[in-house]
């Protein structure tokens, strides 16, 4: 099973290697204002996770730097999204909106926000 795995997420990573998509063009200023809004978010994510591999897909067509935080592989990250997120599920965004944290799961629901937040 371990071996099914390791290749099943080789496959995935390098057809999203292969196919990865174009990020929209916008003026530097823009950019720039989106860059520090996009400073706020943080996604939590295993790299091989085919739902987070389409967030990050969207995050590159949407032209977002968000931080991506590896939660299979840094503890800390693991603990962090566990002890605050309240659950070890990814992919999962941290929002953090003044002095407030909220953790928004589901790939679908996170893609929704960021094209409602950011694809204007």
């Amino acid at each position: 099973m371990v071996v099914v795995r390791w290749l099943l997420g080789s496959l995935i990573l390098f057809f999203d290697w292969l196919f990865t998509p174009k990020s929209v063009k916008r003026d530097a200023a823009v950019q720039a204002h989106i860059d520090r809004q996009t400073a706020q978010l943080a996604l939590y994510q295993f790299k091989a996770c085919p739902f987070c591999v389409k967030v990050r897909r969207a995050m590159k067509r949407n032209g977002l730097n968000i931080e991506t935080r590896d939660a299979k592989g840094h503890i800390s990250y693991r603990n962090e999204l566990l002890s605050e997120g309240g659950k070890l599920k990814v992919p999962c965004l941290r929002i953090e909106q003044g002095e407030s944290v909220s953790w928004m799961y589901e790939s679908s629901d996170i893609i929704q926000y960021l094209e409602g937040r950011f694809a204007k």
